[in-house]
């Protein structure tokens, strides 16, 4: 993720300010990727903190224009909850918008989120046709830990979540194309494979032996779709670690040049190979304080052609190149 200029003085915005250090309001444009002192504002931003314009006054911004359905207010933590959810989707649809999903010169759908507050049953979150189901529960930090622990998941964050969701809707646009799914087959595996059986079968046997040579994570294992969605959740990470390190200021001999865009680059193995050396040194930053890793992950032969197979068709999918 970039930082900003200030439009009103100096110093930097970060993507979830909601005004200037000197308390004057600002919005984020997504379609100029840059903060506006002026409105109109989303009309969500006095309800959960949203800081992005809205194409007229008392009208939504355009990423809480795609929630079709809001949690219940009425359950408790509901609206605190659907606010960070909210946050972490337009973290990720920015992200995207690097490279032109769903922003207007993207031709296709947009995906249509369904964000819900759990009562007394659980969310089951998922994707089906383009519209995506998420737990704002999740978004509270004890129960994401103990979820994250139960499910053996060290990556289960809400990002995480909207990247690996929305990864399913993107699978679902790019299967809409006559030259992908034979392409995708011959990497991933024929999708058309029974799910509720191979997760049924995942969950009851746990993954095979040798997962860890032919798959980023456990679930990975289950099925073709879930390998799609955890690889792509995945190279959407690596891309934005390696983009946040830059727009950061920080350097490493790593990185190609000093104004080197992430999200422009070509050469998908050059971008997982820098992500990977910044991920191992942030790593070890992080445990110095005794955090857990930032990107625990060990990438193996199979899992890098999977991803440079994510990152050409995310690159190029959005507009039909």
């Amino acid at each position: 993720m970039r930082v900003f200029a200030n439009p009103v003085g100096p110093g930097s915005l970060w993507f979830d300010n909601l005004a200037t250090a000197d308390g004057i309001p600002v919005a984020y444009d997504p379609q100029a990727r840059a903060f506006l002192p002026m409105p109109p504002f989303c009309v969500n931003r006095e309800v959960i903190g949203c800081n992005w314009i809205a194409p007229e006054q008392g009208a939504f911004c355009r990423s809480c224009a795609m929630t079709e359905l809001a949690p219940d207010p009425s359950i408790p933590g509901a609206i605190p909850n659907w606010a960070k959810t909210e946050a972490a989707k337009r973290w990720v649809l920015d992200n995207l918008g690097r490279w032109h999903w769903f922003r207007p010169e993207d031709p296709g759908a947009r995906p249509v989120f369904h964000l819900l507050a759990e009562g007394l049953t659980p969310v089951l979150m998922g994707h089906v046709a383009g519209k995506v189901t998420i737990s704002v529960a999740e978004a509270d930090p004890v129960l994401s830990t103990t979820r994250r622990q139960a499910l053996d998941e060290p990556y289960r964050t809400m990002i995480g979540h909207m990247r690996h969701e929305i990864s399913h809707m993107l699978w679902w646009r790019l299967s809409l194309r006559d030259d992908f799914l034979d392409a995708f087959r011959a990497e991933f595996g024929d999708e058309r494979t029974d799910y509720p059986a191979a997760l049924q079968q995942h969950y009851r046997d746990g993954p095979p032996p040798d997962w860890r040579q032919r798959f980023l994570t456990t679930y990975a294992s289950a099925h073709p779709h879930e390998d799609w969605a955890e690889t792509a959740a995945h190279l959407l990470h690596l891309t934005d670690i390696t983009d946040s390190f830059v727009a950061a200021g920080l350097s490493t001999p790593e990185l190609p040049n000093p104004g080197w865009d992430p999200y422009s680059e070509p050469d998908a193995m050059r971008l997982i190979h820098v992500a990977a050396s910044l991920a191992v040194g942030v790593n070890h930053v992080n445990r110095s304080m005794g955090l857990s890793d930032l990107y625990p992950f060990v990438l193996s032969g199979a899992a890098l052609r999977k991803l440079s197979f994510v990152h050409d068709w995310l690159r190029r999918g959005a507009q039909g190149l």
